[in-house]
């Protein structure tokens, strides 16, 4: 349970959700994803000019990787590029951006490979290759590192950086320093605000 939150996550920002198990960090993000509704205060979106929720705007990758396990690596990327799509205009070049996440989170040999024989850190690449897929401003990204090994961990800081250097989001809970430059933390349970050097869980 979480009550007298109030924070703002700016453009161009990496918010890191740190704290103690059971503190909140899970419920804060799927909140923001729109799986839990508030029973009091609201989560908006400032200065968008499209008229659609924050949920609308958001990747959400969680603690499960949401791999078909009957669809080969491709074909998981294809449907989340499809789902993800807000118009059918999205989807032009499809094709070409499956290809482009596969290669940069090394899974192009593993393209026809059915999804459901992969290791736990090869699904959770895959897992986090639909950021690659689908434009979203906001990533909300759930122990993003679980599986990873040290070369994939730096490859997800890389990606974190470029989205926030374009302008994007992202609010990701973790125990593990990602290697950002300059995250902004917002410790939970004591619900400091903290926007100094990388900090512990």
């Amino acid at each position: 349970m979480i009550s007298a939150l109030s924070f703002t996550a700016n453009a161009g920002e990496a918010l890191l959700l740190v704290g103690p198990n059971g503190a909140g960090k899970t419920t804060l993000i799927r909140t923001i994803a729109g799986f839990i509704r508030p029973s009091g205060g609201h989560v908006a979106l400032k200065g968008d000019s499209e008229d659609r929720d924050v949920a609308q705007r958001c990747h959400y990758v969680g603690h499960l990787t949401g791999v078909k396990a009957n669809l080969t690596v491709s074909q998981n990327l294809a449907f989340w590029g499809a789902y993800l799509a807000d118009a059918p205009s999205d989807r032009d070049g499809l094709a070409d951006r499956v290809e482009a996440a596969l290669e940069t989170f090394g899974l192009s040999r593993l393209a026809d490979f059915p999804a459901g024989l992969l290791s736990a850190g090869q699904k959770r690449r895959l897992g986090l290759a639909r950021l690659c897929v689908a434009a979203r401003p906001i990533w909300l990204l759930d122990e993003p590192t679980v599986s990873l090994d040290t070369a994939s961990t730096e490859l997800l800081s890389r990606l974190i950086q470029t989205h926030t250097a374009d302008g994007g989001i992202v609010i990701a809970a973790t125990h593990l320093p990602l290697g950002l430059e300059q995250p902004t933390y917002l410790r939970l349970g004591n619900l400091l605000l903290d926007p100094g050097p990388e900090a512990p869980a």
